[in-house]
């Protein structure tokens, strides 16, 4: 922001770094973007012009925004919210789930514009967001393992390789999984691309619906998991590497390009943490001040990614169900084991936490409302009047 870009600031190690941290992005939660894109009913076709859209979003934030500061500014889509979207979509039309993106991305720009995101994550504790997106997330968790029954030579290789790099490996657990899952299929004869060559998928415009049972029933809790699940996390990942930016123009911004592009089908552009980090490293740069190119550099390769997200969508209907199934769950392991710890890490709040998980994970619908809304006014209902007495014993013990 101060100094210019400069081509010296470009170095292998950076270049490097920005290519894992895409290939980490795509390799752990694109199939969850399938699943989620899946499950509003859009087709092959337009599955690839979602991928496109998010590839060209994340793209041009994360090269604008890291030019703009000189900072390792990466963006990524929501993973959590495409979570819950994978489970609450189904039964919901495309164009009501487009009003949904356009809805919930509405929000994040109004938090961004007013200021309003730090106060209102304060008036939500952070165990009932963790719970709700663990209980959002258990059945990605779940999968990983049921698979082992349908096919257990991939499903098992994929978790012996995850383990045994998550021990001498860990930034590459995943992406080993991956590789090791592909060359299982492909000896067992299943993946099926049939001669497919890279496409660009055009993006398809769908006009957006809005429901009021949907938008409060899918719309409030994606909006939600999205601030505090990826927005949250992003900003303090900024933070512990020492990059103190303006929280509400990144907010802003982010948000903005995630409301032009919903009608295309690119729901969300948050702030990264997991892939931010790969590019926040000291062996990228010995200077912090020069690692901003790591990011710009993930930007350039989210932007090929976008290019060719047409053939992205064709490779994952190639892929073997149980695959995507496990590389989704264990991809997310980590997530739902931090979920889970910060849900219960507070015992005054660990009754209304639990109840929140529970709800979330039980998959309930009431008044054509999903769980995890449900789930959520449930865990504050619960916490609400636990923590009454609390306050009034506090009071008592005060005046005497």
């Amino acid at each position: 922001m101060t100094t210019r870009f400069s081509l010296q600031d470009v170095t292998f190690s950076a270049v490097i770094a920005g290519f894992v941290a895409v290939l980490v992005g795509y390799t752990s939660s694109a199939a969850i973007i399938f699943q989620a894109a899946e499950a509003a009913g859009a087709s092959v076709a337009q599955i690839g012009g979602w991928l496109s859209m998010l590839g060209l979003g994340m793209g041009v934030t994360s090269i604008g925004l890291s030019l703009y500061y000189r900072t390792p500014v990466v963006t990524a889509w929501s993973t959590p919210g495409a979570a819950l979207l994978v489970t609450s979509l189904p039964g919901t039309s495309l164009n009501d789930a487009i009003g949904v993106f356009v809805f919930a991305t509405g929000l994040i720009l109004l938090c961004g514009v007013t200021g309003l995101f730090a106060r209102l994550m304060h008036s939500i504790p952070q165990a009932l967001s963790a719970a709700m997106l663990g209980g959002i997330l258990l059945r990605f968790g779940l999968n990983a393992f049921t698979s082992l029954q349908s096919n257990f030579a991939l499903a098992g290789t994929m978790c012996l390789v995850y383990l045994l790099a998550k021990r001498a490996l860990p930034r590459y657990a995943v992406v080993l999984a991956l590789a090791a899952g592909l060359i299982v299929a492909g000896l067992q004869g299943g993946i099926a691309l049939h001669g497919q060559t890279l496409t660009f998928a055009a993006p398809a415009f769908v006009m957006p619906h809005f429901t009021l049972s949907t938008l409060i029933g899918v719309g409030i809790p994606f909006f939600v998991v999205t601030m505090a699940s990826q927005n949250a996390p992003g900003i303090a990942t900024l933070k512990a590497h020492g990059y103190h930016l303006p929280v509400s123009p990144l907010i802003s911004w982010t948000a903005l390009t995630a409301l032009i592009l919903a009608p295309f089908g690119g729901f969300t552009v948050c702030i990264a943490a997991i892939t931010a980090a790969i590019c926040m490293g000291e062996d990228i740069h010995p200077d912090p001040k020069k690692r901003y190119m790591a990011a710009v550099a993930a930007g350039v390769f989210y932007l090929i990614a976008g290019v060719f997200g047409g053939s992205i969508g064709m490779v994952f209907t190639a892929l073997p169900e149980a695959l995507i199934h496990t590389i989704a769950g264990l991809a997310l392991l980590g997530t739902i084991a931090g979920s889970l710890y910060r849900a219960l890490e507070n015992e005054r709040q660990r009754d209304a936490a639990i109840i929140t998980f529970l709800i979330t994970a039980s998959g309930v619908t009431l008044l054509g409302v999903g769980s995890a809304f449900w789930g959520l006014v449930g865990g504050v209902i619960t916490h609400l009047i636990l923590s009454i007495p609390a306050r009034n014993r506090d009071k008592s013990a005060g005046k005497g």
